[in-house]
């Protein structure tokens, strides 16, 4: 089995880049995915976020206030307080689940999809380095990655210059908790450019995977 740390930061297209792999016949593991299975009511870690953030991150019914939350740890300073709370969980349960694959089948290729994969503390100090073999990073230009953030965020609507303004320092907000890419760049083994169409992303996918087939065979 080969482990993948597949990273980028805010906007780079690194869910985009997982699809691809996950057609080629990649396991995908995503950590927003997993973190957002283990914030729902009844799991340990909803509990923990709860009891440290209070009932302002809870719905009407129940679930979290997702951008609740959001703004309490980007914008008023408790990042840490709640990575300190999802990410041991999410590392975990990303190791439990790969184990199962690779026990399945020895030469799959698993890929676990992370923005924070380098800036975490937690998975044992620099623990990307015992948890991967391969490391990938996606990267695209800032103003791309801010464009493409506002558009996901706004979903297509029209919006009002205050709400712009709010979105772009939102943008730059998150990119500050993030190792710039060039520093990124130094640790990976493959570097992905994500700055024009989808084709020239599917391309440079498609001449790495054979790569990672061949470094999945036990040797």
């Amino acid at each position: 089995m080969l482990r993948v740390g597949l990273t980028g930061g805010l906007g780079s297209g690194k869910s985009t880049a997982a699809g691809i792999f996950q057609s080629l016949g990649a396991h995908i593991l995503s950590s927003d995915e997993i973190g957002r299975a283990l914030m729902q009511p009844g799991e340990a870690v909803f509990d923990a976020v709860v009891a440290a953030f209070g009932p302002s991150v809870l719905l009407p019914d129940g679930k979290l206030d997702r951008p609740a939350l959001a703004r309490l740890a980007f914008a008023g300073g408790r990042l840490e307080e709640l990575n300190a709370i999802v990410h041991p969980a999410v590392i975990n349960r990303q190791t439990d689940l790969a184990a199962a694959i690779g026990q399945r089948d020895s030469n799959a290729i698993v890929i676990v999809e992370s923005a924070l994969l380098f800036e975490t503390k937690y998975g044992g100090g620099e623990g990307w380095r015992h948890r991967f073999d391969t490391l990938i990073l996606v990267t695209a230009p800032e103003e791309v990655r801010i464009a493409r953030f506002i558009a996901r965020s706004t979903a297509g609507r029209s919006v009002s210059p205050e709400e712009l303004a709010d979105l772009t320092a939102e943008a730059y907000r998150r990119i500050a908790q993030q190792i710039p890419d060039e520093q990124k760049s130094s640790l990976c083994d493959y570097i992905l450019i994500n700055d024009g169409p989808l084709s020239e992303l599917e391309w440079q996918i498609d001449r790495l995977w054979p790569l990672l087939k061949t470094s999945s065979v036990p040797g």
